[in-house]
């Protein structure tokens, strides 16, 4: 890389700054991390400089295993003010998933021998998926945004074409009036590491989209309203800027509420009911990769997991010999 400080060309204390800028750097422009990974890249290392400065390690260049995994320990034993471990192992996973990263980056640029955390194991983090929605809970939803005042067109927008896509919130929100194609059912979504994919709109969400395009945003979007650069944006607030990730969660919470939905409800939940009740139906999972905007199909795979008593009744159905098994045992009661 060119410009790379040498450990000969800087005073320890200045170094781990500067390789810190460097990786930044790179994850920047040869990975292309989308701006929400760099914000938590840099969050993660701005703590793990802090630890290292504290135990008085500022030369990157001969950090070793055995101060990795005391960072780790650092983090397991971290309470906050009632007790309580101030980190979740998945916290933990992804602070070490940062490290790794600056140390490798150190390694290829020939700042180390070997890499001190490659041997470090994450904490075992818990298999974190929401529980989907039914199709029965998903109706109540969507039956409860109801009514023709701005805010209630866009809301019904919302829940509609996140159940409908499955994009992720930051997609949603992201979305300007370029990315909507409703004459063909498509809309051009920016996923993470800003790759692009076309999703499908069904039916039901391309309708509430263009109620809410035509008589809901146009009233949220009056001249002087919007707020700079927002002017194209599809989802808007009620001083006409674009909507927000946390505005958008309460409403899809406060929707859940109406609706009577029991359980912590979210757009992420919508994500994965929609994922879910496709390869219920019968989708090939492929596709369902495509349409989530997954780089792996194992992150597709979790979606397959089914439920004791759906699993119960696709056997009973399925199975050549599982009825005439009870059949036979009740005779010969």
């Amino acid at each position: 890389m060119t410009g790379t400080v040498r450990a000969a060309d800087a005073p320890p204390d200045d170094l781990l700054d500067r390789l810190l800028v460097e990786h930044d750097t790179w994850l920047t422009v040869e990975r292309g991390l989308a701006a929400n990974s760099l914000i938590a890249y840099r969050r993660d290392l701005r703590r793990y400089a802090e630890f290292l400065r504290e135990r008085g390690e500022r030369d990157p260049t001969v950090v070793r295993e055995e101060t990795v995994l005391a960072y780790v320990e650092h983090l397991k034993s971290a309470r906050d003010e009632n007790g309580c471990p101030r980190y979740a192992p998945s916290s933990i996973a992804r602070a070490l998933v940062a490290v790794r990263s600056f140390h490798r980056f150190c390694l290829e640029e020939g700042f180390l021998a070997g890499d001190p955390s490659e041997e470090v194991g994450a904490p075992r983090v818990p298999l974190g998926i929401p529980k989907a929605l039914t199709e029965e809970e998903v109706e109540a939803l969507l039956g409860a945004v109801v009514g023709d005042t701005p805010r209630s067109l866009r809301d019904r927008a919302i829940v509609e074409t996140l159940y409908a896509t499955g994009v992720r919130i930051s997609e949603l929100v992201g979305l300007d009036r370029r990315d909507l194609d409703l004459d063909d059912g498509l809309v051009r979504v920016l996923g993470k590491g800003s790759k692009e994919r076309i999703v499908p709109v069904g039916r039901s969400a391309r309708e509430a989209l263009t109620a809410y395009l035509a008589a809901g945003r146009p009233q949220l979007a009056r001249p002087g309203r919007a707020a700079r650069g927002d002017g194209e944006a599809v989802i808007l607030n009620a001083r006409g800027g674009r909507l927000s990730r946390q505005s958008c969660w309460k409403i899809v919470r406060v929707a859940g509420e109406r609706a009577g939905v029991r359980g912590h409800l979210s757009p992420h939940v919508l994500r994965h009911s929609c994922a879910t009740h496709m390869l219920e139906r019968g989708a090939d999972i492929r596709v369902v990769q495509e349409l989530l905007g997954h780089a792996s199909l194992s992150t597709t795979q979790v979606y397959t997991k089914v439920s004791p008593e759906r699993l119960r009744a696709v056997y009973e159905a399925s199975h050549p010999r599982a009825r005439f098994a009870q059949g036979a045992s009740r005779t010969g009661q």
